[in-house]
Order: structure tokens, then sequence, then C-alpha cells
């Protein structure tokens, strides 16, 4: 019920479109009211008196009656849609700003099908919840408690025949409700896997097809999609056949009450025409009765929807800007690592008591076998992730005593795995900077190597890159990438692996274009290549959390270690081996 009233919240923050719908369907429903009690005089009046002119005076009535209530009914549905849709707008708007705001940790242990899930399929189920719960139920609730005291009001002993089985159906319906909601919880966990396979299968729609998997998808998928059938038909017959229970119930009461009735009728207690309205009344319970098996199953879903929705607003975030945190300037870019440690988990550490000063301007290169922290160590810069141990500075700063949106102007990072959106190549540099010229664009762009490749296409510029730059090379990827990071101007630079999808002849042209950028400029250089980092000012090398060596590289191939290991490994002729085959020979 919590959940509930959590949701109904963000239905109350529109207040004036609620009330006006509250209102319409209290008028629309107090004129349903009124049409048996005007019928019932109706018949009375042509069997009893047979008073034509009243009779037409009536009929006129219930003319306009129509009309008015047809207003009224149009407005319900109206503003009803109205606050489910605002409210749909304002969760899927808030579920993005919390992911978003979510640290790296979160994202590494929620699949994006799963959270894809939730904001389309999960929301979809509170507006439902908004419109019905919130607005068409306070119809039910009216029309259910105004018509029980007028039928008792009318004939006391026919309305406690007619509502004796109330409490049957109050039982029932509560049973059922508790049954459905354990399914949609489950519909809406196997929701998310099947929305992750899904999705998986068109990301990767080229391995797929490369591996000849087709079929192998194909079965996975139908496989979960028959489980989401199964026990989606599960939950719906389930409402079926309470809907059926409740429908049995309302005529067998209809039934007894023509039975009792019409003898009440010939015995003279009873007139034709309330009898009428008495039939009339228990008429109108017919679509709220009907509609309670509905209703459960719409609060059900929105309680198990509701459940996975604040599961991710309520989500609280290790790296979050910290109360009265404050804005970082234009940095001049010494960083300093003070016996600093982290860890993914409670288990393995990752880095352990690391320590370094990089002083404004340098360049550093960082190495290490895979797992040995080298990405960690730059994670922890721009606070995707904080130490668990030990601080990181930035002239002299903690960085969790700044915003993270002004720390992170000051950081540019180049991912080893690049992501380009699915717009032009200019968009896709001028990413996350406003105002940005064409000029300036083109200047980044010519810093990365890039122009001479964009001019030759018949759009430019205004090429569209495909889905993840799928029209693009890797090492085009890569050179947009950092070009995009570039234009952002950052005093720290970040290059995890960047050159690492091109060949020697592309690295070598994008190192010589990076030497100018990276003038005043404290880079760091994440590289499994020796050639990458021989000019760097100092290089780190990494094993197992902790720096094995650091120091020039004239300093480092003078000693008898594992930097020298590396290099001589990867200056055997004819062959570019990669850092990891140093590892046993260390």
């Amino acid at each position: 019920m919590q959940i509930l009233l959590r949701l109904a919240r963000y239905g109350f923050r529109y207040k004036r479109y609620l009330f006006l719908a509250w209102l319409s369907i209290l008028g629309a429903n107090a004129l349903a009211l009124a049409v048996p009690w005007l019928i019932g005089d109706a018949v009375d009046q042509v069997l009893t008196d047979g008073d034509r002119r009243g009779l037409i005076l009536l009929g006129v009535s219930l003319v306009l009656i129509s009309v008015v209530r047809g207003a009224f009914s149009y407005g319900q549905t109206y503003f009803a849609e109205n606050v489910s849709s605002r409210v749909t707008y304002t969760l899927k708007n808030n579920l993005l700003k919390r992911m978003q705001g979510l640290s790296f940790a979160f994202h590494d242990k929620r699949n994006t099908g799963d959270l894809m899930s939730v904001v389309t399929y999960d929301v979809e189920s509170t507006r439902m919840f908004i419109n019905f719960g919130m607005v068409r139920s306070l119809q039910l609730t009216f029309l259910i408690l105004g018509i029980a005291p007028l039928l008792l009001i009318l004939h006391w002993q026919l309305a406690l025949i007619s509502l004796a089985g109330v409490p049957i159906t109050l039982y029932t319906t509560m049973t059922i409700s508790r049954r459905m909601r354990q399914i949609w919880r489950s519909v809406q966990r196997r929701m998310g896997v099947l929305t992750t396979v899904l999705q998986e299968n068109l990301v990767g729609m080229r391995v797929v097809k490369s591996l000849g998997a087709e079929e192998a998808q194909k079965k996975l998928f139908h496989g979960h999609s028959f489980q989401v059938s199964e026990q989606t038909f599960a939950a719906n017959r389930l409402r079926v056949a309470n809907t059926a229970f409740l429908t049995f119930m309302y005529i067998g009461a209809t039934g007894l009450v023509v039975l009792f009735g019409g003898r009440w009728v010939l015995g003279g207690s009873l007139t034709p025409g309330e009898l009428a309205t008495f039939l009339l009344f228990l008429g109108l319970l017919v679509m709220p009765v009907r509609m309670l098996g509905w209703a459960v199953n719409v609060f059900t879903r929105a309680m198990s929807s509701g459940e996975r929705i604040f599961q991710i607003l309520d989500s609280p975030s290790p790296v979050e800007d910290k109360k009265g945190a404050n804005e970082m300037g234009h940095a001049e870019g010494e960083v300093v690592f003070d016996n600093v440690s982290f860890s993914y988990n409670a288990i393995t550490p990752t880095l352990t008591n690391v320590s370094f000063r990089i002083k404004p301007g340098q360049r550093v290169a960082v190495l290490g076998a895979a797992g040995s922290g080298k990405t960690t160590i730059c994670n922890l810069i721009p606070r995707f992730y904080d130490p668990t141990g030990g601080s990181v500075t930035i002239d002299g700063v903690d960085v969790k005593d700044v915003t993270l949106n002004s720390l992170r102007h000051n950081v540019g990072i180049v991912f080893q795995d690049v992501f380009l959106f699915q717009t032009s190549i200019r968009e896709n540099i001028s990413y996350g900077v406003n105002g940005v010229t064409a000029e300036e664009v083109e200047e980044a762009a010519k810093a990365a190597n890039l122009h001479d490749f964009i001019m030759t296409l018949p759009d430019g510029y205004d090429t569209q890159v495909g889905e993840r730059g799928v029209t693009l090379s890797g090492g085009q990827r890569q050179r947009l990438a950092i070009a995009r990071t570039l234009l952002v101007n950052p005093p720290v630079l970040i290059l995890d692996d960047s050159t690492s999808s091109v060949d020697v002849e592309t690295e070598r042209s994008i190192q010589k274009a990076l030497r100018q950028v990276m003038e005043n400029r404290t880079t760091f250089i994440i590289a499994h290549r020796v050639s990458s980092v021989k000019e760097a000012d100092l290089i780190l090398v990494l094993k197992d959390g902790v720096i094995a060596a650091q120091g020039t590289h004239d300093e480092l191939i003078a000693e008898d270690g594992f930097y020298k290991n590396i290099y001589e490994l990867q200056l055997l002729p004819g062959e570019e081996v990669f850092l990891e085959s140093a590892v046993t020979r260390d």
C-alpha cells in the first residue's frame, strides 16, 4: 500500500487536472443515479395515472440529462488521461535523471535491458494506475456506496437479498489480488530479461550473423518470450475468472430481485415503478462490479512495477556531490594520489596503497597487464568511483570536495571502448559542449588527424555515423572520440588505450597530432605498447594493483625489470607483442 501511496503523490502534483477529473466523475455519476428515479416515476405515471403530459416532460428531462452527462463523461476521460500522461512524463524523466546520477558501480550490476523495461513497461503500468486507480476508481466507489443506501431506502428486504453476496465477492477478490501480485512481479522480472536478450541481439547482430548463431538466439528469445506470455496469460486468466464470478453473482442477485420483487408487486407492497427503479439501480452496478476484476489487475501490476521503479529512484550512489561542494575553476592540472586503495568488491583489492604526484603539463604513461588497475586509476580521477582508502587531489583539492560537473569539465577522457551517437559527425564531436562553432569543431578534428578523411565524405561533417558509429572504422571512431574530448579543452586529459584499435601507421599519425595538443596539459596515457609511451615524462608500471616500477623510459630500460622485458618483447623483428605476453616471463 505504501508503494501505491507514493505513486499517488505523483498524481497530486497536478491537482487542478485531478480535481477537474473528480468533479466530472461526480457530475456524470450523480446524473446517472437520477435516471432510475425518473424512469420509475414514468412507469408509475403511465400505468397508474395515465399522465401523458408528465411522461413527455420526463422524456425531455432524460434527454437533457444524457447530454450533460455526456459532457461530464468526456471531461473525466480527458482530465484523467491528462494527469496520467503527465505522471508518466515525470516518472520517465526522474528515472533517467537518477540513472545518470548513479555511479558506475550501479550500472556495473544492472543490465541495460532491465533498466529499459522499467522505464517503458513498468512506467506504463503506473500510468494505468493513475488513470484508473486515482481517477476512475472514484467512479466505482461512488456508484457502489451511492447505490447501496438507495436500495435500502427503496426496499430494505430486496436490498438485503441483492447485497447478500458482497462479503463472498470481497473475499474472492482479495484472494485473487494476492495471487496476481506474485504473478505480475515475476512477469516484470522476466520482461526485463526478455528486453535484455532483444537488446543484445540487435546490438550484437554482426556477431550473431558472423557466428551463424541466429537459430540459437531465436530459441533463447522464444524461450523467454514464452515464459512471459504464459505468466501474463495466467494473470489474465485469474482476472477473467474473477470478472466472470462477479458477473455470476450480479445476475444471480438480479434473478432473486425479480422473483421476490415480482411477488411483492403482485401483493401490492411494491409498485411496478419502484421495482423498475430497483432493477435499474442494480443495472448501474454491473459496470463497477465487472470493473472490480480489472481494478485488482491494475492495482497489483502497479504495486509490482512501483517496487522496481522506486528501487532505482531510492538507490543510493556512493559518488554524489557532497553538501557544500565547491565549483572547480579551470585547473592547473597537478594530480596527486595519496596512498590510494580501491576494490570493486569486498574480497579482491584492485589498487593497494598507490601514491604518485604528477605536475601540471606532464605526460604520464600507465602500463600493466590486464586487471593490474590501469583503467581504475583513471576512473578515480573524474570520480567515476571513489577510493576505498586514501585521497585523490587536483591542484591540492580533494576531488570529493568539488562538484562532479565542474570536476568532469576539467578531466577529458577518450575511452578504449568508443561510443558514438546515431547522429552526424559534427554533432558527435561537439557533443556536450554548448555554443561551439564550426571552426572549433574542425580544429578539434584536425588535431585528431580526422579532418582530411571527413572532407572526402559526400556530406562532410554532416555525414551520419550510424548506430554506435557503425559506418566508421575502428581507428576513425577512436580519432573522432579524441576530437570530441579535445573540444572540451580539459587541463587533464586521459587516453584510455585510445590507440589500441588502430594500426601502427595510424597510431603514429595520431601521436604526431597529439604532441601539440598535449602541451600544457596533464595527460595520462594508458597503453599496451611501449611505442605509445616512450616519450612520456613519467611511466608508471602496475602489477597486481601496486606500482611495480616508475621512471622515464631510459631509466626503466636501464633496470632489469618488468618494463625492460616488455620493451624487448615488443621490439622483436616483425612482431607486435602485447603486454599480456610478458606476464609469465616476468
